[in-house]
């Protein structure tokens, strides 16, 4: 009776544990899943591919390339048990012809991995080696390092730039070319999705940055800060027609958001950055959770995907 009491319990926590590796079920539109997709610059992972209802390669569609992505689509499979509803808002703005008709590739994160490949890596470099060492001494909690390898997100740009778009335009009904593909995340996601904007002006046109995580740690630490503000004011003349979001709330972690987001927000109004062409949205009340994105999520798209 122990052993078989024992054999059920390991058995329910295997599900539990491979729960965020199953195809998420979707209420509009439909999943396809690229496993596996081998990568010569990562750790080799699976894609999620979501299609639009009435996807037809009768017709184009712009290109949604999104972080994290086993928090998009199904809180079934999450483990948090929240979803950011990307099929249910997506299609629902598709529908209703506010938006140009686009697909979502979603891209897992290298989960102990996701801050070393999230933290933009050429900010980070410019920070002095001693600070960049005590960095890398950070603990996530007990015994779990915030970092648990170098940063390495040039190589994840890189692999989303040189091996994933060119699958993705190759094998789906896609308008080709940087003006038709966007990048998006929140938190950590949010940092790499403006990175990826700057580190590669030609192949974007714009990025999505919901509750951006400006502090890099979880700590107040004002140099990491100033090494992402520098970069951005420093890079922000490589832009020109693109569209940059940011939003942010001020509950949980997003409380840590506010007062760095108005120094962003500063750096783009004195280079004068067309008023048109980004927003930075504040969210009274609203928390650091896939509930509170979702909430809002139809904002950015139309602001990135109008007619």
């Amino acid at each position: 009776m122990k052993i078989i009491f024992k054999t059920l319990v390991l058995a329910a926590f295997s599900l539990q544990v491979n729960a965020s590796e199953l195809i998420p079920v979707v209420s509009q539109g439909k999943i396809e899943r690229i496993k596996p997709f081998n990568s010569k610059l990562v750790a080799s992972r699976y894609l999620d591919v979501w299609l639009p209802p009435g996807y037809s390669t009768k017709q184009k569609y712009d290109v949604l390339y999104m972080h994290d992505g086993r928090m998009l689509f199904d809180a079934n499979t999450t483990w948090n048990k929240q979803e950011w509803r990307v099929d249910e808002v997506a299609a629902t703005l598709i529908e209703q012809n506010k938006v140009r008709p686009f697909i979502v590739v979603a891209i897992p994160n290298a989960k102990e991995n996701r801050h070393s490949e999230f933290f933009p890596q050429q900010p980070f470099a410019s920070i002095e080696k001693p600070h960049q060492a005590r960095l890398y001494q950070l603990k996530k909690s007990k015994n779990v390092p915030l970092f648990n390898s170098l940063v390495n997100s040039d190589n994840y740009l890189k692999f989303i730039v040189s091996e994933i778009i060119p699958y993705i335009e190759s094998n789906y009904s896609v308008n080709v070319g940087g003006a038709h593909r966007y990048l998006a995340g929140s938190s950590m996601g949010g940092l790499i999705s403006w990175y990826g904007l700057m580190q590669y002006p030609n192949e974007f046109a714009g990025a999505i940055c919901m509750s951006t995580h400006w502090p890099g740690t979880f700590t107040d630490d004002q140099l990491v800060f100033n090494a992402l503000k520098s970069y951005i004011a420093k890079n922000l003349p490589n832009l020109s027609t693109h569209k940059i979001y940011f939003d942010y709330g001020d509950q949980t972690l997003d409380a840590m958001y506010p007062a760095l987001q108005k120094q962003i927000d500063d750096v783009l109004k004195k280079q004068q950055y067309p008023e048109n062409q980004w927003h930075s949205e504040f969210f009274p009340g609203e928390n650091h959770s896939e509930q509170s994105w979702a909430k809002r999520l139809h904002i950015p798209l139309e602001f990135m995907f109008a007619k």
